[in-house]
Formats: structure tokens, sequence, C-alpha cells
């Protein structure tokens, strides 16, 4: 498996509910984050399981989702998460249609 594929996602072959993060979790680093959302993604524990234990809203879940679908486990981390947060925001700036004032 190539390095990039490692550190991007947590081999969900090892995942079991023995080795996910505790429900006491307070420090929310990416790879836990990560672990979590491949959990849910796997089936081996249901969303509403998830929110539950982690004492987490669906937004912050979905945010972590899609964090991690668009910019891998660096968009996890919280200053890259807001780095790239900005990006998009750029990048839909540039696409919106732009007036001009112009005369015929």
């Amino acid at each position: 498996m190539p390095s990039s594929q490692r550190k991007t996602n947590p081999p969900v072959a090892s995942l079991t509910l023995a080795n996910l993060p505790p429900p006491n979790t307070e420090r929310w680093v990416a790879r836990r984050k990560a672990e979590v959302v491949a959990a849910v993604q796997a089936g081996l524990i249901t969303l509403d399981d998830a929110l539950a234990r982690y004492k987490l809203t669906l937004e912050e879940f979905t945010g972590w989702q899609r964090a991690l679908y668009r910019h891998g486990l660096r968009g996890l981390q919280i200053t890259q998460l807001q780095i790239c947060k900005m990006t998009d925001r750029r990048r839909r700036r540039s696409k919106a249609p732009r007036w001009r004032n112009s005369h015929a």
C-alpha cells in the first residue's frame, strides 16, 4: 500500500469496537475523527450510536466526513480545516458571475 493512502484513511479492516476512541474522548485529533467516520461508513457502529457515544452533533460528524472526503486526514486538523474552508470560499467567489459595467 502506498504511504499516501496510509496517511489519509485508517485501515478499515483493523477497526473494531475495542480499538475505537473511548466514549469519554475530549481531545479529538485527526486520526480519532477519521476512525469514527470510517467505523460508521464500514457499518461497525451506526451513525446514531456514534453521535450518542461521542456526544457529537450531526453537523459536527458530517463536517468531519466532508473534510475527510475533500481533504483527507489533513482536512480533519482544525487549523488545516479552517484553511480549507477559506480556500473553498475563495473558489466559490471566483466562480461567481461578475457583472461588468459595460455600455452598448
